[in-house]
């Protein structure tokens, strides 16, 4: 199984391949940004590590533009910077998992274990709840048959919703699964996302279970 490892620290980098190598990948390594950005794009691989703080282009900017023209590879992302909003715009732009430095081998090798199986699992690609329908495929979302103008956030918090339908989830555990945070000033987020969810649907789409957080229900009423 083929990875890449974007990573411009030589030692990291060193360290990284010979643990890697040890679990039985085989691993190419780009150091810089443009060249990352060219082997991410035309590369066969299983998953990317992708350290944000690349010369040239960070990685940011290279995930976006993954994304953009449909590259759909796995990616772990790297950072040295360890906010909540580091957390936000690496999931924003497409990040499938996150893990900031210093990190230990063991936990990458378990993170990124773990996002093998999630991307070999096959789901379909359509889901539906309540009223709610979501074309992972097409990352396109319907409610009441309307296609639906969501943000990147708002697309990760519908898919959140179907995937765990009919159970209440936290507004803690909505922030985590949907932006990378788990402050204080999460639950406010969250209620902002919701509202905004509501205006474009309709009030009943989400409910609200006061004091415990947030469901979508699992049948139209």
């Amino acid at each position: 199984m083929r990875l890449l490892l974007a990573e411009d620290d030589a030692d990291i980098a060193e360290h990284t391949i010979a643990r890697l190598s040890a679990e039985g990948f085989a691993v190419d390594h780009g150091n810089t940004g443009p060249d990352v950005w060219d082997r991410g794009e035309t590369g066969d691989y299983a998953a990317i590590i992708l350290d944000l703080g690349l010369p040239g282009m960070d990685g940011l900017s290279i995930l976006k533009r993954w994304r953009a023209a449909g590259v759909n590879t796995p990616v772990l992302v790297l950072t040295a910077r360890g906010s909540w909003m580091e957390r936000v715009d690496g999931f924003e732009a497409g990040a499938d998992d996150y893990l900031p430095k210093p990190f230990r081998s063991e936990e990458l090798v378990a993170r990124l274990k773990a996002l093998l199986r999630r991307a070999s699992q096959t789901p379909s690609a359509v889901r539906a709840a309540g009223r709610f329908v979501i074309d992972d495929a097409a990352k396109r979302v319907t409610f009441d048959g309307r296609v639906l103008d969501l943000s990147p956030q708002e697309y990760r918090l519908v898919s959140l919703f179907i995937k765990e339908k009919g159970r209440v989830l936290s507004p803690i555990e909505i922030a985590n699964h949907v932006q990378g945070r788990d402050d204080d000033a999460a639950k406010n987020a969250v209620e902002a996302m919701i509202a905004r969810l509501r205006r474009k649907t309709d009030p009943s789409a989400i409910e609200t279970r006061r004091g415990f957080g947030y469901c979508m229900p699992d049948v139209a009423e």
